[in-house]
């Protein structure tokens, strides 16, 4: 999720507007830019990319990297160009499913459309023999990844070496996004305060079912921290938080802390980042950009690697 919500200023705006949204061509919302995954899938997935991986090739640490509600796979492109075609890993940059596609298509697509296109490639790595993969999330395709978990998915598969979770959300920072079930259909849509470049990369309209769908995810993964979720042998979880987050609130990562633990009973590992930004790590096209945003960006690359690689 890119942004936060303020329903209660919508609702005022839905009760006057259309409920269907003025889309034009030169947003993603459009159904003429398509994630350009979709055109050359080879350039963003190891599946496609290597197929039948080598011996050496099967043992090299993969990345998937996963972006988060309304996003593309743009969100991870500035990991790839830090990475700058290093040959000790592969990155998989995966298009959720119902994403960067056109309006309707996000309006018609499930959470678990969303998620499936994650099973998709890590099915696809594990069949063709790869031994090291890890999984790197932001925002809420982090929730995506603990609901996973939770669900028993990796109980017959090999264990993902590392969940690497960037400003995953549990909790919104608006909190007006439970009412999403109750003013939902009146409004019809959300409108994101971006500009015309994000419009390429994220959705700047938001229908209403879509955000119906993101708070039955977050209902679900809760409920599953509440239970306790325990993570796969020699399966490891890493949460980067940002301290001031306007769209996940910090104490997501308390939850994740609290509700989750390594398969030998000890504890996650939770970093806070002193960011005022969601998902800090995306830093291309943001009206303003630090050096404090820069050194934190680079400082979680950094980190993830090692994590991987070690």
């Amino acid at each position: 999720m890119k942004t936060a919500f303020s329903l209660f200023v919508f609702a005022i705006i839905g009760l006057s507007c259309s409920r269907e949204p003025t889309i034009t061509n030169e947003m993603v919302d459009g159904g003429t830019l398509f994630d350009p995954s979709i055109y050359k899938p080879e350039l963003y997935l190891v599946s496609k990319a290597v197929p039948v991986p080598t011996a050496e090739q099967a043992k090299k640490p993969v990345i998937i990297a996963c972006h988060g509600y309304s996003a593309t796979t743009f969100e991870w492109d500035e990991f790839r160009a830090w990475a700058n075609g290093r040959a000790d890993f592969y990155l998989s940059q995966v298009l959720l499913n119902g994403h960067g596609r056109s309006y309707e298509e996000f309006k018609k697509s499930t959470w678990q459309d969303w998620q499936s296109a994650i099973m998709a490639e890590y099915d696809a790595l594990t069949k063709a023999g790869y031994q090291h993969i890890s999984l790197l999330s932001s925002s809420t395709s982090g929730a995506l990844l603990l609901e996973l978990v939770a669900s028993g998915y990796f109980a017959n598969r090999m264990a993902p070496r590392n969940l690497l979770l960037v400003d995953p959300i549990i909790i919104p920072s608006d909190k007006s996004l439970s009412l999403v079930k109750a003013l939902g259909p009146m409004l019809g849509y959300v409108e994101a305060k971006q500009g015309a470049a994000e419009d390429k990369v994220y959705y700047h309209f938001r229908p209403q079912e879509t955000l119906q769908q993101l708070q039955s995810l977050l209902t679900v993964v809760r409920r599953d921290l509440e239970k306790g979720i325990t993570l796969p042998s020699n399966c490891n979880l890493k949460v980067y938080k940002s301290k001031k987050d306007p769209s996940a609130d910090p104490v997501s990562a308390v939850l994740i802390y609290k509700g989750a633990t390594l398969s030998n009973g000890q504890p996650i590992d939770v970093e806070l980042i002193d960011s005022e930004l969601h998902v800090y790590t995306r830093l291309n096209l943001r009206e303003v950009v630090t050096n404090q945003d820069r050194q934190n960006q680079t400082a979680t690359f950094t980190n993830i690697v090692f994590r991987v690689l070690r």
